[in-house]
């Protein structure tokens, strides 16, 4: 990955909340009372965080904050940057200090290294399966509550593009829209009416005549809905330009390739936030 992705990675204001609300979540009342009772106050260690399987790596931030926010004197030095992918047996990062502090911690740590890798690696394994088309992946807004910010991140780090991060920043005009607003005609001229000038509109359709209603209609990106790739061919073509055009719905490895070379410009993935494996790291001492 290029240094200008890496200026991407998410501030510490939006690492920090989602990572103190999990230690919060883990030490509730009492604290850590296993590592209390067990170790002395004064045992320190040293631990390696390593990949018990391939995959694309994200999430070194948020485990980096788990432990500094349980003890500050501890010291994390990644291996290797967010968006590195790596073979089984690869050293992510140490850490250095105070063992109680390294043990409390480690559970969080994994846990937001874990997911967003598997995310990162989802992603990663779509981008790699439409190498040579000019489709890119984007990712949706199903996302579980609270780590929208982090797990499009993650999806970045896998080498794909995020769509809208909220209902406020971009407008798609879906099936339930349209049907509640009587039409595409009457949903996109009360958005006109209201929009300014810089917000972009894409509407949701799903067969070749909505199809066309939008393009006569001057949108500017649409979302091809759950069509196969003979219709999204068709699309294309009735297309000529005009739009920018993302497939959505049943997208998988196995279908991916096909849906890309259709032509599309963009393939989304609720899948690879919502549904992504767990990528197997741990902590060695």
């Amino acid at each position: 990955m290029s240094d200008s992705f890496y200026s991407r990675t998410p501030p510490a204001l939006q690492v920090e909340p989602a990572v103190r609300a999990a230690l919060e979540e883990d030490l509730g009342r009492a604290g850590d009372i296993t590592s209390a009772y067990t170790i002395p106050e004064d045992a320190r260690a040293a631990a390696r965080l390593v990949a018990r399987e391939p995959g694309t790596i994200a999430g070194l931030n948020c485990a980096e904050a788990a432990f500094r926010l349980v003890d500050p004197s501890l010291r994390f030095t990644a291996a290797i940057a967010d968006g590195d992918t790596v073979r089984a047996g690869t050293l992510l990062a140490t850490i250095e200090g105070p063992a109680r502090g390294l043990l409390t911690a480690e559970r969080v740590a994994l846990n937001f290294l874990g997911h967003l890798s598997g995310v990162a690696t989802a992603t990663a394994a779509l981008v790699k399966a439409i190498e040579g088309t000019s489709a890119r992946i984007v990712c949706t807004r199903k996302t579980i509550p609270g780590l929208r910010a982090l797990q499009k991140y993650a999806v970045r780090c896998g080498g794909g593009l995020n769509h809208r991060f909220g209902l406020d920043d971009a407008v798609l005009v879906k099936d339930n829209h349209i049907a509640a607003a009587g039409g595409i005609a009457p949903a996109l001229q009360r958005l006109r009416a209201g929009l300014g000038p810089m917000m972009r509109i894409e509407v949701e359709v799903d067969t070749l005549a909505q199809l066309e209603e939008a393009l006569a209609l001057g949108v500017q990106a649409v979302l091809l809905d759950n069509m196969p790739p003979p219709m999204l061919r068709q699309a294309v073509v009735l297309n000529k330009g005009r739009a920018t055009l993302e497939a959505s719905g049943g997208v998988t490895l196995a279908t991916v390739r096909a849906i890309a070379e259709t032509g599309v410009d963009y393939i989304s993935s609720g899948a690879i936030t919502h549904s992504a494996p767990n990528l197997d790291i741990g902590l060695d001492f």
